[in-house]
């Protein structure tokens, strides 16, 4: 048989087009899966033979709509314990920056993070992976960032990797040792960097632990030059890198990721054209993250005409995380990027399938609906792709 599985009576929203209709439509489509991967997309009435002579399985789509599987390009998904209180505090009044001489802030879930057993993160995380898989997500990055000690990282950096293995789907680990600064080390970041550079990053990396390196570069984070130093050492273990950038202001964090050809600026709230113009010509995707400007009632809209202008792929993502943005929904985050970004619904939902591959590397495995790449199919009960834009609080996802 020429086919492992063959799917027919389906509509496909391949989103392998920048032409017209931008969601790569094929209407009464037809998919042959060999070996996990698409052997053959197209118009069902251009299939090389009658389905049943082409595969033992072949799989009836009752006329719904495919897509990529998609993608959430940036999470924190990984933590122990919740910021509901703060949330609480910041409704009442209460400044972030008192919350955090509280006691309260990252470092909060730094203490509860640490205190948590591998399992209990594993439990906690794996609820979390599996709300978001309900709404078609196939592919993950996953961030350390809650330990800021080795120990921790690795624990961290290993629920990512158990996730990836149990669950079978594609991960992508990403090294956050520059979050923020561990109490330990108050008052000596630049000490703090080069633990990291000397000790952590190297030691998670000969334990093959992490797939990339990304830091906060922001005026209460880590500074342009400390960034730097760490993105050296990333270089020369060979990890691609990436960066939130620009999300409260403007340190040229943004074109740091580019000089050392990024995968990723994020947030770029503070983005500028020059950050914009170096993105573009590295080849750098933006990833937005429209649920933490809602949850943290941002004011300043990333430069969403000047990313159209030079071209530079808008990627988005969940960002879930305890403090910024406990949100569990990527088909929110697509509506979110239309009303509060004004994406239209072909670039919200090229954020979280091409576009998010491309912010991860992933682009030549998936991302789109095209021969050669992963089958990652996600069946949607809907009437155009656009629906997954229109609707928010819903569901429609059938199968796949």
């Amino acid at each position: 048989m020429m086919f492992d599985t063959l799917w027919i009576n389906i509509h496909a929203a391949t989103m392998a087009s920048n032409g017209a209709d931008g969601f790569g439509i094929i209407k009464n489509a037809a998919i042959g899966v060999k070996d996990k991967k698409i052997s053959w997309i197209g118009p069902a009435a251009e299939l090389p033979g009658k389905p049943g002579t082409l595969s033992d399985d072949v799989r009836d789509g009752g006329g719904k709509w495919v897509t990529p599987g998609l993608i959430d390009c940036h999470t924190h998904l990984i933590y122990a314990g919740d910021r509901a209180v703060e949330f609480e505090q910041r409704l009442q009044g209460v400044s972030y920056a008192e919350i955090a001489k509280a006691g309260g802030g990252i470092l909060s879930t730094v203490k509860a993070t640490r205190e948590a057993t591998e399992q209990q993160l594993y439990d906690a995380a794996l609820a979390r992976v599996k709300a978001l898989m309900r709404e078609g997500v196939m592919t993950f990055e996953m961030k350390s960032g809650y330990g800021l000690d080795t120990d921790t990282e690795r624990k961290m950096l290993r629920v990512a990797t158990r996730l990836r293995d149990d669950l079978g789907i594609r991960v992508q680990r990403t090294f956050l040792g520059a979050h923020a600064l561990p109490s330990e080390y108050v008052g000596e970041a630049d000490a703090y960097v080069d633990f990291i550079c000397n000790s952590m990053l190297p030691v998670l990396d000969e334990e093959k632990l992490v797939d990339a390196v990304d830091g906060f570069c922001e005026n209460i984070g880590f500074t342009r030059r400390q960034m730097e130093k760490i993105f050296k050492v990333a270089s020369a273990l060979g990890l691609p890198v990436k960066l939130h950038a620009e999300q409260l202001s403007n340190q040229q964090g943004a074109e740091l990721a580019a000089q050392y050809n990024g995968l990723s600026a994020d947030h770029i709230e503070f983005l500028d054209e020059a950050g914009v113009k170096a993105m573009a010509a590295a080849g750098t995707t933006a990833v937005l993250l429209p649920g933490a400007f809602y949850f943290l009632r941002e004011k300043q809209l990333p430069p969403i005409d000047l990313l159209r202008q030079y071209k530079v792929p808008m990627a988005i993502a969940t960002d879930h995380n305890p403090g910024t943005s406990p949100t569990l929904s990527l088909l929110l985050m697509l509506n979110m990027a239309c009303t509060l970004f004004r994406l239209t619904p072909e670039e919200a939902l090229a954020g979280v399938t091409r576009h998010a591959a491309r912010a991860l590397g992933f682009q030549d495995i998936c991302g789109t609906l095209e021969s050669g790449k992963a089958a990652d199919l996600a069946l949607w009960d809907i009437t155009h792709p656009r629906d997954l834009c229109y609707y928010f609080g819903a569901n429609p996802k059938a199968q796949g």
